[in-house]
């Protein structure tokens, strides 16, 4: 399976990603991806640790010649993202990905592809395996659960590393080099319900949001794209204002990090209604979509009738309070940077709703660059659902990589860009969350890097890698390792 990726080049590290497309990785279940690796370093008879939380360390010695060159991280993380289009069968825990070839991209069918930080992986397994590249010691980390929790880069030991520059390989923008990121925390509502029968001469909705684009909650936060809890809450609020109704269930969103894709709710309308509720939505369905009408060409509003009505649904008085507090919640950029143009400085994304049994689980997520703005933003979301008398869990959150202007390695990965390419790179922040601030938090004095080739569609099933822009991406990494300076 995948083997059209074999006649790619870099032939090697597509061969290595072409392996690891072929195994489940979801974020919290590596055993397999880990087990992997344990392999592959005793098949190159290369030495590596495995820490308590599930990290490992490959480790390389240097190229003759280059053994007094700085030690140098290569870094990586090896779950994905496991997202699907809603008609996919696809078991992430047994199935590998499908790949295929689209006008110079590689992508999957139906899911995420995992290039979300597979790619890094292969680039890291291929210059483990080659004896002829020219590069001082190496630790090559990869790390776990990075999409879910960033439990490896919490868990890792301050002893585990010696090298003193990092190179991260998670970004997903050719041509542009990341020296800081953002921080972020979650808040998590915990909203009560209560139940009752259904009320007798009702017909029953089922309104579905769906062909949203999705993506990263930091990368994409800023192109203007529509969340699919924000737009069904907005249906369903009004037509609870305009004609009543009761809901019944509701469901939209998946990741804590992805803007939410699709959104489903079940409820039910008297009827003698029924008629002024297709009105109704159908008209406000096509402003929201005209509202979107260029980010979101794709955005489908569909209400359609359900033959067996449920036997219950959600007390009046509650409803109302989801309704009003999802409506209220923020969703978005919140602030742009006052000291860089264009940079996104503070957000948040509204990433998930669920019915459980006896409560609605939403799924909040705050990102800043300003530790302060950071935690003003978590509590107004904590706010907002405060007024309900929901409950609220805020994680401790993980910090920013602060830009440190006098950076070696920056200057270094700068010039050979230019060397090879005869470009000038972009140099910026990044307003995602990057591991680089948990590692820098843990080693102290860590001069890092982050870059990689060019990803569209992260975290969605459009997910997609450009073929050209992995070419690039492997010779800067050579060249860059190539050119790392010798211990003072």
């Amino acid at each position: 399976m995948n083997e059209h990726l074999n006649s790619l080049e870099p032939a090697l590290l597509w061969s290595y990603f072409r392996e690891i497309t072929l195994i489940p990785r979801p974020s919290k279940h590596e055993e397999k991806i880990n087990s992997y690796l344990i392999e592959f370093a005793h098949r190159h008879q290369l030495k590596y640790t495995q820490d308590e939380v599930g990290n490992i360390v490959i480790y390389k010695n240097a190229y003759p010649g280059y053994e007094n060159r700085k030690t140098t991280v290569l870094q990586s993380h090896v779950d994905m993202v496991c997202e699907k289009n809603s008609d996919k069968v696809h078991d992430f825990f047994q199935d590998p990905i499908q790949t295929r070839i689209v006008d110079g991209w590689v992508k999957a069918d139906g899911t995420t592809l995992g290039a979300d930080d597979g790619i890094g992986i292969a680039t890291q397994l291929a210059i483990l395996a080659s004896n002829d590249l020219r590069h001082g010691p190496l630790e090559c980390l990869f790390t776990i659960d990075e999409e879910t929790g960033l439990t490896g880069a919490f868990g890792l030991s301050t002893e585990t590393l010696k090298g003193k520059i990092l190179l991260n390989l998670d970004s997903e923008d050719e041509g542009e080099l990341f020296i800081g990121c953002a921080g972020g925390k979650d808040t998590v509502i915990e909203m009560p319900f209560n139940r009752e029968e259904a009320p007798r001469g009702c017909q029953a909705f089922e309104l579905t949001v769906s062909g949203l684009k999705g993506g990263h909650s930091g990368d994409d936060i800023h192109k203007g794209l529509a969340n699919a809890n924000k737009v069904i809450n907005r249906l369903l609020y009004t037509a609870d204002e305009k004609v009543g109704i009761r809901l019944s269930h509701i469901e939209g969103g998946n990741l804590r990090n992805a803007i939410a894709r699709e959104a489903v709710a079940v409820f039910l309308v008297e009827m003698s209604l029924v008629e002024k509720l297709t009105t109704l939505i159908s008209s406000l369905g096509d402003q929201i979509r005209a509202e979107f009408g260029i980010t979101e060409p794709g955005m489908k509003i569909s209400l359609k009738q359900v033959a067996e009505v449920p036997e219950m649904v959600f007390l009046s008085a509650d409803q109302q309070k989801l309704f009003r507090s999802l409506y209220a919640c923020p969703h978005g950029v919140i602030a742009y940077s006052q000291s860089i143009p264009g940079f996104v400085e503070t957000s948040t994304n509204l990433a998930s709703v669920r019915t459980e049994e006896k409560q609605w689980l939403i799924t909040t997520s705050q990102r800043s660059s300003v530790e302060s703005a950071k935690e003003d933003v978590a509590n107004m979301v904590k706010a907002c659902f405060e007024l309900t008398g929901a409950g609220i869990t805020q994680s401790n959150g993980y910090p920013g990589w602060a830009p440190n202007p006098e950076s070696a390695i920056r200057e270094i990965t700068v010039e050979a860009y230019r060397r090879l390419f005869g470009e000038e790179p972009l140099v910026k922040a990044i307003h995602a969350g990057l591991e680089c601030g948990l590692i820098g938090d843990k080693y102290p004095g860590m001069d890092m890097i982050s870059f990689g080739p060019t990803i569209k569609g992260a975290h969605s099933p459009d997910e997609r890698i450009n073929i050209d822009t992995v070419t690039k991406f492997w010779s800067l990494t050579l060249e860059i390792l190539q050119n790392i300076p010798v211990e003072a």
